[in-house]
């Protein structure tokens, strides 16, 4: 196994599964890791037809919120993020995605440098038909700062409060995250 994609494997395997479908997708997504080293996206949309993404969501604690931008390509409320770039480790990636997207320098200390949550999403929009592996990233912001997401990606931002909101227009395993995000933001505070 390549150097970069042994290190994603171990980032993995040390993400907790939230439920059955996260292990599902930890199992296949560590099985896919094993079977090659073709991880990181070089053509666009979908060569290869599975690659890795790092999803980073800016939350701020005490508002209990989390900023989601409306992407341009996908139609869809998401958090700012990006392909994983070949033999880029996961969490420069993170670094790089929140300085290009949010203009922030990335603070990892409300969930941990390592990613929250896991999925295996086919994706939607007009580079639809391939799979992305999200490593779903954990950063701290807070919503009195006014951050503007990059408009070349997306066409508008908005906080969300974690507690009783739900879109239908969002990444479809948004609020199984939210859900990890909570039970982290609790164990944090209590």
């Amino acid at each position: 196994m390549h150097p970069a994609t042994a290190a994603v494997a171990e980032i993995v395997r040390r993400i907790a599964p939230l439920d059955e479908l996260e292990r599902q997708h930890i199992d296949t997504t560590l099985g896919w890791l094993a079977s090659t080293d073709d991880i990181f996206r070089r053509v666009r949309p979908a060569t290869p037809p599975r690659h890795l993404v790092a999803y980073v969501v800016l939350v701020d604690p005490a508002a209990r919120a989390v900023l989601l931008g409306r992407h341009r390509l996908a139609g869809l409320w998401l958090p700012t993020g990006g392909h994983v770039d070949p033999g880029e480790h996961p969490l420069d990636t993170a670094r790089r995605e929140a300085a290009e997207e949010i203009g922030v320098e990335a603070r990892f200390d409300v969930a941990g440098s390592d990613p929250l949550f896991l999925t295996v999403t086919t994706t939607v929009g007009s580079g639809s038909g391939h799979e992305d592996v999200s490593l779903w990233y954990v950063i701290r912001g807070d919503r009195a700062d006014g951050h503007a997401l990059d408009p070349r990606e997306f066409d508008g931002e908005r906080w969300w409060a974690l507690d009783g909101f739900a879109l239908d227009d969002t990444d479809p395993h948004f609020g199984r995250f939210r859900t990890k995000l909570d039970v982290a933001l609790r164990s944090a505070a209590g």
